[in-house]
């Protein structure tokens, strides 16, 4: 998948978060067998006062949160706990956006004890999800989502970030 990644904050470079969202993202289409040389996202990698600001404008909520997503279509299913919408790989390209803050990202990693990087990539492989329609506002539609989340990442080698 082509990432574009604008770097608000220098110390995502020095993690290399284009490698890091590249692997997630890849991983994510490859799941769904969607081809990745077709799609593109954009990726700010940002800190929590940025993405405070954008939680706040978009959302409501000026709070700080790990990531956000602006998928570019509503693929989101009509019931719950069925498949979204596959995007058009004809008409359908641009999958979206997705913010995701270091500080509360290294937060959350700190307090669950978990590698900061393994964290970075399940969010990343969250918000790409999100793009695709996926959500975890009902019980089955979380139950789908995170069920993917946790193959995803178990074949990348991580562990089930649901999981106790």
């Amino acid at each position: 998948m082509s990432v574009d990644v604008v770097v608000d904050d220098r110390r995502w470079a020095d993690l290399d978060i284009d490698a890091l969202a590249q692997r997630a993202t890849d991983a994510v289409l490859d799941r769904l067998g969607l081809e990745t040389s077709v799609f593109e996202i954009a990726l700010l990698a940002c800190d929590d006062a940025r993405i405070a600001a954008l939680n706040a404008d978009f959302r409501g909520k000026p709070a700080p949160t790990n990531v956000l997503s602006w998928p570019s279509e509503e693929r989101g299913a009509a019931i719950a706990g069925e498949m979204p919408l596959t995007p058009d790989p004809m008409m359908d390209t641009e999958l979206g956006d997705i913010a995701i803050a270091y500080d509360t990202c290294a937060a959350e990693a700190e307090a669950a004890g978990k590698p900061f990087v393994d964290h970075c990539l399940h969010l990343l492989v969250h918000g790409t999800l999100h793009l695709l329609g996926y959500d975890h506002e009902r019980d089955l539609d979380a139950t789908l989502m995170e069920g993917l989340e946790a193959e995803i990442l178990g074949k990348m080698g991580l562990d089930d970030p649901y999981r106790d």
